[in-house]
């Protein structure tokens, strides 16, 4: 007996296979050519393709970092040597020492200042440790500041963004622009006395006009005014306070109760007073009406 499929006819159908396989092993090799050459070839069409001009973009006040960092990097070059660029690691280290010292400078440059030291003086006055917040205290000062700045910030807009934005001022002009309304501002707001302590100082002056003062005199000098007219307003605020203190000891002294804290007693007569006289309204009111000219 003989195994199925054994004998002739199984050799015959193993010859035939092999043409097929054949076959099929070159079309294999002819596919993976053309695979091959189509993508040697497409970096060499895309090289060959001429690229598109890209849209120049129009100016505004968001690139302004970007501008000065390229100018940067183009501008150190000297004696006809070209500069490589900023690496990125410096660019970071430039912008984020921007972000640390700006907020300082416009926070001093701003009514920030005057505002945050009287709410502080306010708090004390009352008795109250905690309340309100610091937060609390905080955005109040920051949204009555941007109340009082809100003239000078739209002269700015007008001025020096709108103008930059559109193309019709440079960025050093848009920097000159954008501070001579914050300038006016400082001095109408800052005491002679002051000026003219730090222009001694400084070994500068005398100026023609306020517009004359520079930068380097004129931000310590408002400082020093803020500070001053900050305590100024604190003291007056503390008078009707420190008189109900008074009473209130007085009152317990005669009562023979020294052990009992004129504090706790008076506080509530003080939290009753300011409400009455309605004193938040009357404090913010007065802090925008003394930045007033």
């Amino acid at each position: 007996m003989t195994r199925k499929g054994a004998g002739p006819a199984l050799i015959r159908d193993r010859a035939a296979m092999k043409p097929r396989r054949t076959s099929v092993v070159k079309w294999l090799l002819i596919a993976l050519a053309i695979l091959l050459a189509v993508s040697v070839a497409m970096p060499a069409f895309a090289q060959a393709a001429p690229a598109a001009p890209a849209a120049p973009a129009a100016p505004g006040v968001g690139d302004a970092v970007d501008r000065a960092l390229g100018q940067l990097s183009s501008g150190a070059a000297s004696g006809g040597t070209q500069s490589a660029p900023l690496s990125l690691s410096l660019q970071v280290l430039i912008i984020m020492g921007l972000l640390t010292i700006l907020p300082g400078i416009l926070l001093m440059m701003t009514s920030f200042t005057r505002i945050v030291i009287v709410l502080a003086v306010l708090r004390q006055a009352l008795g109250l440790q905690q309340t309100p917040p610091n937060q609390v205290l905080i955005g109040l000062a920051l949204f009555l500041s941007l109340f009082v700045m809100a003239p000078t910030i739209n002269q700015m807009n007008t001025q020096a963004i709108q103008p930059y934005a559109s193309g019709q001022l440079a960025g050093t002009q848009m920097i000159a622009a954008a501070g001579a309304p914050l300038h006016d501002f400082m001095t109408k707001q800052t005491r002679v006395k002051d000026v003219t302590m730090f222009a001694q100082m400084a070994k500068s002056g005398p100026y023609a006009s306020p517009k004359d003062i520079p930068y380097a005199v004129l931000l310590p000098a408002f400082t020093t005014s803020e500070l001053k007219t900050a305590f100024q307003i604190g003291f007056l605020i503390f008078l009707p306070f420190i008189v109900i203190d008074l009473v209130v000891a007085t009152v317990l002294m005669s009562l023979g109760m020294a052990m009992l804290s004129p504090s706790i007693i008076s506080l509530p007569f003080k939290l009753l007073l300011f409400v009455l006289v309605d004193g938040w309204a009357l404090t913010m009111g007065s802090l925008a009406n003394s930045f007033a000219t």
